[in-house]
């Protein structure tokens, strides 16, 4: 039986790949509970700097699985959509740098899996859409009305969820949805690059920075200025910081240990 979570690590850098392409990579109870074990090993390897979040076959990710939406009690769905914000959780409050490689389709729970991460790497024919209201659902599920009106601004979040349109890869970079958008032929390539970039930099030195950018969408400017200075006190202590300003002194690239 194919595992439906493939995990590969290379130097640094953690790929998890969502591996149900018959099914469009869309996310069951079981897959589900296999991403949440993956990327909670994956938060507490030190020897992780950089995790990659990929889907298999044509596709990224669907969404959830629509097989699943079953008569269930307010109680049981309310547990049920709680846990499949968990990845989120686990993608945002980590302190490893996270990219989406994005291809096919990019939708439901897949775009929001996708937005939840640090970096969108997408091919020219990807496709991003939040369909949820197409199914009389509320369009804001698996984290897209915490994350899309702060990435792309409320006029286009609004468009996007309560229409249910579909955004082609050049839209979508246009207005701030994805990172980059490459030929299929160069994502793997691209990706690697940025991974590797990203896996070389002092690891405390990411966290303090992506916890920095999270922790932005919701403090005041005092608080968020509270914790630059603690984050970047906690840096200027550290043997990385001082291997990073002798590298800079002997004009040499720096060799960063989460020290």
């Amino acid at each position: 039986m194919t595992d439906t979570l493939q995990i590969e690590t290379r130097d640094t850098v953690r790929t998890l790949t969502l591996n149900r392409p018959e099914r469009l990579n869309a996310i069951d109870a079981p897959l589900l509970d296999k991403l949440i074990a993956a990327l909670t090993d994956a938060n507490n390897d030190p020897d992780v700097r950089a995790i990659v979040i990929a889907g298999a076959g044509r596709s990224f990710c669907a969404g959830a699985d629509i097989g699943q939406m079953i008569d269930r009690t307010p109680a049981d769905w309310e547990r049920i959509v709680d846990h499949y914000l968990n990845p989120i959780r686990l993608i945002s409050s980590g302190g490893k740098a996270v990219i989406a490689r994005c291809h096919g389709n990019v939708f439901g729970g897949g775009l929001g899996l996708a937005l939840s991460c640090d970096f969108r790497i997408a091919t020219e024919t990807a496709t991003f859409c939040t369909p949820f209201v197409k199914l009389a659902l509320a369009g804001c599920d698996m984290s897209a009305g915490y994350f899309l009106p702060r990435l792309i601004g409320l006029g286009r979040a609004t468009d996007m969820m309560m229409t249910g349109r579909t955004v082609k890869a050049e839209e979508a970079q246009a207005i701030g949805l994805v990172t980059q958008v490459v030929p299929e032929d160069e994502l793997d390539e691209t990706i690697a690059k940025l991974a590797g970039r990203l896996a070389a930099g002092a690891p405390r030195t990411t966290a303090f920075t992506k916890n920095a950018i999270r922790k932005s969408l919701d403090l005041t400017m005092e608080a968020e200025f509270d914790y630059e200075i603690f984050a970047q006190v906690q840096c200027l202590q550290s043997a990385d910081h001082r291997e990073g300003v002798t590298a800079f002194r002997e004009k040499r690239k720096p060799v960063f240990r989460g020290e």
